[in-house]
């Protein structure tokens, strides 16, 4: 498969994966609350995301989120990912002011950087912390924050290399894994509640 072909599996992948708990969870949260979010720091580096968050429970929400974007600012990159997060809400009111959660990130990318191109998965985990203001009976903002451990796995040549080298019978080759501490998530996010 060549990293064309397994970028555009990965990314159709993650969002049929979205798009089915998404509504898994909506058609279980029968009466509960529900919000759709974009993050406003993503926007601005030119990648579109869009979340969704179910109150689970009393203190407890779950959110979903999916992010993607091509060559933004003229920058030779793909990247597609998704973000699921459980959130505590202190107060007993769940969208409102203080949370703590456990996110992932599920991410992949193929980005040329000066001389050098990137291209692999990413997986990590992390703790989050956040707090949502309310501006109106519908609206919130929601500032937050996620710092945990990144594993990836990923190819790294340069810009000239031979592409075919690459493959070891017909198997990409992985030239690059290992572990970073790294920031899961960091987001200025508008929230709207639906219900």
């Amino acid at each position: 498969m060549t990293r064309k072909a397994r970028s555009r599996h990965f990314s159709r992948t993650a969002w049929v994966l979205t798009a089915f708990l998404l509504f898994a969870g909506i058609g279980q949260m029968h009466g509960q609350q529900i919000a759709v979010k974009t993050n406003a720091l993503m926007l601005g580096a030119l990648t579109p995301n869009l979340g969704c968050e179910i109150v689970t429970g009393e203190h407890t929400s779950a959110d979903f989120s999916a992010f993607g974007h091509k060559n933004p600012y003229g920058i030779t990159s793909t990247l597609f990912g998704f973000q699921p997060e459980f959130k505590y809400w202190f107060n007993g009111r769940p969208m409102t002011r203080e949370y703590i959660g456990v996110g992932m990130l599920l991410t992949t990318y193929d980005i040329t950087w000066k001389r050098s191109v990137f291209d692999g998965d990413a997986i990590g985990i992390g703790l989050t912390g956040g707090y949502v203001f309310s501006i109106g009976r519908r609206w919130n903002i929601e500032l937050s924050g996620s710092f945990g451990l990144v594993g990836f796995r990923q190819k790294q040549y340069y810009v000239n290399d031979n592409y075919d080298d690459y493959f070891v019978d017909e198997a990409v080759r992985t030239n690059g894994w290992g572990y970073k501490m790294f920031p899961v998530e960091l987001g200025v996010s508008i929230c709207y509640i639906i219900k």
